[in-house]
């Protein structure tokens, strides 16, 4: 739970324990994964930066992932890239792009199985929390919004002149679309999300 929601419901040392380990994860897993798939889409723009790393200070931003800490919604230190070194730009753009999401679902999985099995014990709660952070954050920046990663993925899968109509449309109205939509996210998200939970924890499903 956000500080500021726990604040004002009174702190809870856990909860708020639960919420900070499950956003460093996965903003460290999360940006790693973009700048591994750049570096191995041949550019060298992250590695050069640092950021092919899963050190969580290299992928902190100080305002973004502040606020996400404090109100539930901001951004990761964004990788630095450099589509026209790709070897194959279009697919490493979606690849890129991809990973990012790709990388908190594999967490989610990961972290899932002690749970699934019955042998997570004490930890079943604070699990089920992080699992379920990284199911939003994974579904989240698959939103085709400017800025999200979804944004680049649409794009990279049109014909060009269809990307460049879509790109042009996210540079006037991306800001306002993602604010527009932030508002409604949780009608969007959370039935995608519970669905996936319940996949993933549920024995017999």
């Amino acid at each position: 739970m956000p500080l500021f929601n726990m604040l004002q419901h009174g702190f809870d040392l856990p909860a708020f324990l639960t919420w900070f380990i499950g956003l460093a994860l996965g903003i460290t897993v999360h940006e790693f994964a973009h700048a591994w798939r750049a570096d191995k889409a041949g550019d060298p723009t992250p590695r050069a930066n640092g950021r092919v790393s899963l050190n969580p200070i290299d992928h902190y931003d100080p305002i973004g992932s502040t606020l996400i800490l404090l109100f539930g919604f901001g951004w990761g230190k964004p990788v630095p890239t450099n589509p026209f070194l790709f070897r194959n730009p279009r697919r490493d753009v979606i690849m890129v792009s991809l990973w990012g999401p790709l990388s908190n679902l594999i967490l989610a999985v990961i972290l899932a199985m002690p749970v699934r099995f019955g042998i997570a014990g004490i930890y079943t709660e604070p699990l089920i929390g992080i699992i379920t952070l990284q199911l939003v954050l994974a579904v989240f920046n698959l939103i085709p919004i400017y800025p999200l990663d979804g944004s680049h993925i649409l794009p990279a899968l049109l014909p060009l002149e269809s990307a460049r109509k879509v790109q042009e449309f996210y540079q006037r109205y991306g800001m306002f679309l993602l604010i527009g939509f932030v508002v409604f996210a949780s009608d969007f998200i959370w039935p995608v999300v519970t669905g996936l939970l319940k996949l993933l924890l549920v024995v017999g499903t």
